[in-house]
């Protein structure tokens, strides 16, 4: 027996803090190009608000008064139709990203965590709420945040006892690994086993493989 519970798709796009301002095609009369080309880890060194010479996504994010980093005064001779075209073009380009990972047509929100969230608005097109947590910013992605506790085992059933019972021992044992590893008790389930026959031992040998996982107990005593 086999149960799997399928984890949502996961899609990148090359915008960041660090990634680069095209100005030529503001000039010709269209949008600005941000990404995917970056300065990456040297943000901080390389960014106009930073004292460097590359106009960069944060850049953009400061001079439209999205976020307070380094020195505003090195943004301010930016043009304010360039600064509102490239943060509206982030936003289209975001929420068209987003759009794709819909299952359907009901609305929902955007959660928006991780340093790069200060480049986007508090309404994105095609979405009616956007949800900023608490300590949104220091949130590596939603994913990690909300991420459940697991517990597995794998072992060998060769015969001794009832098989049944066996499997019932492997459950509990995942779901008790599941809770010391730190999850809430009365949350953790049962989410697959694998029974896989091993031809090669006597005794009708059976591998067994089981995992459980369960919701984190936040603020629970270690």
């Amino acid at each position: 027996m086999r149960t799997n519970f399928r984890m949502p798709d996961v899609v990148s796009i090359g915008i960041g803090g660090g990634s680069l301002g095209d100005l030529e095609p503001y000039a010709a009369g269209a949008a600005p190009g941000v990404g995917p080309r970056s300065v990456g880890y040297r943000l901080h060194q390389d960014a106009l608000v930073f004292g460097g010479e590359t106009l960069t996504a944060t850049d953009l994010a400061v001079a439209g008064g999205r976020v307070e980093l380094g020195d505003p005064a090195r943004v301010r001779h930016l043009d304010p139709g360039l600064v509102e075209a490239g943060l509206a073009s982030i936003a289209d380009r975001v929420a068209a990203l987003a759009d794709t990972m819909r299952t359907g047509a009901e609305p929902i929100p955007v959660v928006l965590v991780g340093g790069g969230s200060i480049l986007l608005p508090d309404r994105l097109p095609g979405f009616d709420t956007v949800v900023r947590p608490t300590d949104f910013a220091v949130a590596n992605a939603i994913g990690a945040a909300i991420a459940q506790v697991g517990g597995e085992v794998d072992r060998i059933w060769s015969g001794s006892g009832s098989r049944a019972e066996a499997v019932d021992a492997a459950k509990q044992e995942a779901v008790d690994k599941a809770v010391l590893a730190g999850a809430q008790p009365g949350s953790v389930q049962i989410v697959e086993v694998d029974e896989l026959p091993i031809a090669y031992l006597p005794g009708d040998a059976v591998r067994l493989r089981v995992k459980a996982v369960g919701d984190l107990a936040v603020g629970r005593a270690r």
